[in-house]
């Protein structure tokens, strides 16, 4: 292993002066598994936790043509030495076409120059890190008995959520809704390769089975009902990015203790959006998660504490495994390089 690191090293060191790498969506595939996304993601939230890392202002704004939403995520991370942006939005009639739905690319700097440093295909890293968003939520604020994990949404990145969260606890069923019931065999498919029983069910019997649930839709209403969410419940909402969408009941928010990846974005695009804007919590009641990974704030406290993260995404997330997906690439030998 030490002879391995060594020349992982040196191959670093040769890549510094054959400029700006570029990183395809086969190579992230290849080199970017859920273990180095997990601790990308998860040390991300500490450090914003710590303010050692910094997300930027979010621009995304519907450009009048596909029905499609675009923008930029950007930030810092002090700790990781980690400066860039991700550029990319999502077009619903791409599932039409074969491709997916959410296309990005992420560019990251040089922060002791501001010199272009890598150009990494941002498709297959936005979803591993999503997936490690509320894999990390499960890991720090789930009940170690969980058993039973519902899906709310069976799109492309449902099968990645559920192949993160299973990680994460002993489950030994996992229970689904989705609004296109046509789309539920594929996520019924990864269970299976899983090892897991699985069965398609109505939302109310969703919320009276599951001890987790990942609800990772593009609704604008709520799907899920506080009433059907029975004691000691974690809720991890993903698919709420945007003002105007709506995954849960805002009551549900009431009820729960409410953590986030970012209060900024959870008050405003984020599942609490709603709860925020009926007077149902106030900022003071959501926790980041990186408080609890970092110990200054408590996850859990008992089990019957209902628990949600608000998951919105943060460009903080795409630079750290973008960081982690052109470190291995470079030093692999598998990234190409350009000159401006």
């Amino acid at each position: 292993m030490e002879n391995l690191n060594q020349n992982l090293n040196q191959n670093l060191i040769k890549n510094k002066d054959k400029g700006v790498s570029v990183v395809s969506e086969a190579i992230c595939e290849e080199i970017m598994g859920r273990t180095d996304a997990f601790t990308a993601v998860e040390n991300v939230f500490a450090a914003m936790a710590k303010n050692t890392a910094y997300n930027f202002p979010v621009i995304r704004e519907a450009i009048g043509h596909a029905d499609a939403l675009y923008g930029f995520k950007s930030g810092f991370d002090r700790d990781a030495m980690v400066l860039g942006l991700k550029s990319g939005g999502y077009w619903p009639g791409n599932i039409e076409k074969d491709l997916t739905n959410h296309q990005s690319t992420i560019i990251l700097f040089d922060p002791d120059t501001g010199k272009l440093k890598s150009l990494i295909a941002g498709n297959y890293l936005t979803a591993v890190r999503t997936a490690a968003s509320s894999a990390i939520s499960i890991a720090h604020l789930a009940r170690k008995d969980a058993k039973v994990l519902g899906m709310v949404g069976a799109g492309h990145q449902s099968t990645f959520q559920l192949r993160a969260a299973v990680e994460q606890r002993n489950f030994e069923k996992v229970v689904c809704w989705n609004f296109h019931p046509e789309q539920i065999p594929n996520l019924a498919a990864v269970a299976e390769e899983l090892g897991l029983p699985f069965e398609s069910v109505t939302r109310e019997e969703l919320g009276a089975q599951a001890d987790v649930i990942i609800t990772i839709t593009s609704a604008f209403e709520a799907l899920i009902d506080v009433d059907w969410i029975k004691p000691g419940t974690h809720i991890a909402c993903m698919g709420t990015d945007t003002k105007g969408k709506q995954e849960v009941d805002a009551k549900l928010l009431a009820k729960a203790t409410v953590f986030t990846d970012e209060l900024a974005q959870s008050i405003t695009i984020g599942e609490a959006q709603h709860a925020i804007a009926s007077g149902l919590i106030k900022q003071t009641d959501i926790i980041p998660i990186g408080e609890v990974i970092n110990g200054s704030k408590d996850g859990r406290t008992s089990n019957d504490e209902i628990t949600l993260f608000d998951g919105t995404g943060v460009g903080l997330q795409d630079l750290a495994v973008a960081s982690v997906a052109a470190e291995l690439a470079e030093a692999k030998g598998l990234a190409t390089y350009f000159n401006l």
